[in-house]
């Protein structure tokens, strides 16, 4: 059903905008749960024409008015548990009528950069081990979802209920083994059944590959890890770590010939291959290759601006032994300072 709603405080006229109340005055026919509270009684008593909703149904197009007593002198005293319904409450007077004309001129396409941004953000807080940071990142980060379901609401579509029953259901439908009668004593265990069952979910299981849902926009280093363990989860598996690193050595031997021969797209390609090898050589060892390659990079940024900031004279004036000492002193006045 499409259903336009709008909430509103108790309190009176002030805690919608003067647009939102010449819209509803304008209309015949407002829906109200319940007009005997005091938010129907301002309501009415502004020229909006209510009807009380009858056995919970609303007729498609319509608006209903849901009632918010947190909702006060424009500003929402939530308790605890109330959270997250008062933040999907700020979205839809952002985006609905005498809202933010920002939020408004949004669209799935133009909030795909703030996504990822924030996405990123909530890792560098995760980086820096610092948990207010944290709350305040992921409280960015869960604004996106948000706009992006009420975006949709608002023309009649899906809401972020949708979304979250979507989700709940998929985790308990991928969880036989804490909602069901299945068995997963392990990991690997765990991640065998979730694969079977998504392949299960796409109504074909024996064409369906496994590499399928992987995102193409992943970063690089990511994707290449994602797609080795799928594969892996398969059976398609070296035998042992040994033979992954022999398989390195021998990866690297091919990129000294492709560097021998000159040839721009063959070495292009030997690199490509030393890359996802070493990819597969951090799956075996347990360890994250894009966090192990953030974390490094990072750790070179503090060493190189440190010899920065320690160096007499401007860089490219060191000498090849200035360099390595600069380099040194800093590697270790950071790792002193990280004990």
């Amino acid at each position: 059903m499409s259903v336009r709603i709008i909430r509103v405080g108790a309190s009176g006229p002030e805690d919608v905008s003067k647009a939102v109340l010449d819209e509803l005055a304008a209309l015949p026919i407002v829906y109200h749960p319940d007009l005997s509270q005091p938010s129907a009684q301002w309501l009415a008593e502004s020229g909006v024409a209510l009807k009380e909703v009858a056995n919970g149904q609303v007729p498609d197009g319509a608006i209903l008015i849901l009632p918010d007593a947190g909702l006060n002198q424009g500003a929402f005293r939530v308790r605890r548990g109330d959270a997250l319904e008062a933040l999907v409450q700020v979205v839809d007077r952002l985006l609905g009528p005498g809202g933010c004309p920002w939020d408004q001129e949004q669209t799935h396409e133009s909030l795909r950069r703030h996504l990822i941004e924030e996405a990123y953000e909530v890792v560098d807080a995760i980086d820096g081990k610092n948990p207010d940071k944290l709350v305040e990142e992921l409280g960015d980060l869960l604004l996106q979802p948000l706009m992006h379901a009420q975006m949709e609401a608002l023309k009649g579509g899906f809401s972020i209920l949708e979304v979250a029953e979507g989700a709940r259901n998929k985790l308990i439908r991928r969880h036989p083994h804490v909602f069901g009668g299945a068995e997963a004593k392990t990991s690997d265990e765990v991640l065998a059944n979730w694969d079977r069952i998504k392949q299960q979910e796409r109504g074909d299981a024996t064409s369906s590959s496994i590499l399928e849902g992987v995102p193409s926009g992943l970063p690089s280093l990511l994707r290449a890890f994602e797609v080795s363990k799928r594969a892996a989860r398969t059976g398609f598996e070296w035998p042992s770590f040994e033979s992954v690193l022999d398989k390195f050595e021998e990866e690297v031997s091919e990129l000294a010939e492709a560097i021998d021969s000159g040839n721009g797209e063959r070495i292009e390609s030997e690199i490509g291959d030393v890359l996802f090898t070493i990819v597969n050589i951090a799956r075996w060892l347990g360890v994250e290759p894009e966090g192990a390659l953030r974390s490094m990079t990072q750790r070179f940024i503090l060493r190189f601006q440190s010899m920065e900031a320690r160096a007499q004279r401007p860089l490219h004036e060191l000498s090849e032994q200035e360099w390595d000492e600069l380099w040194n002193q800093s590697k270790a006045l950071l790792e002193s300072e990280a004990r």
